[in-house]
């Protein structure tokens, strides 16, 4: 019974992520495309992992940074997949300044470094309220 649980909470917060990430996009830029939903739901869940799984990791600062940190790996491998491989132009980050291949901009890094912190008394809420 635990498994499923872990299942569900897993489905129940990517779905959640992915909503919450699509609402962001279309909030900031007007529009949103349906892979955002599948990245939103990923990074929802990399938050929920640091939260619930990385005990070793102590510090806020430092979940923080390792939430950021992920969070912009998983968007850097979607746009390389969605933007450069599939050719969809999602996004092209390639005209503002500190950004890698046009896929990741490190600004909105220290942008996912500051939302981690409220994601991840969300994640904590969620858990405690629907799962534990």
């Amino acid at each position: 019974m635990k498994h499923w649980n872990y299942i569900l909470q897993n489905i129940f917060m990517s779905s959640l992520g992915g909503a919450m990430y699509y609402c962001i996009e279309i909030a900031y830029r007007g529009h949103s495309h349906w892979s955002m939903f599948l990245l939103g739901g990923a990074c929802f869940c990399w938050i929920d992992v640091i939260c619930e799984k990385l005990t070793f990791v102590k510090s806020l600062w430092g979940k923080m940074a390792l939430s950021a940190a992920g969070i912009t790996v998983l968007e850097w491998v979607c746009g390389c997949i969605v933007n450069l491989w599939l050719k969809l132009e999602v996004w092209d980050y390639s005209k503002l300044p500190l950004q890698i291949m046009g896929q990741v901009c490190l600004l909105f890094s220290f942008f996912w470094f500051l939302l981690s912190f409220p994601a991840m008394q969300f994640c904590k809420s969620i858990r405690v309220l629907f799962f534990e």
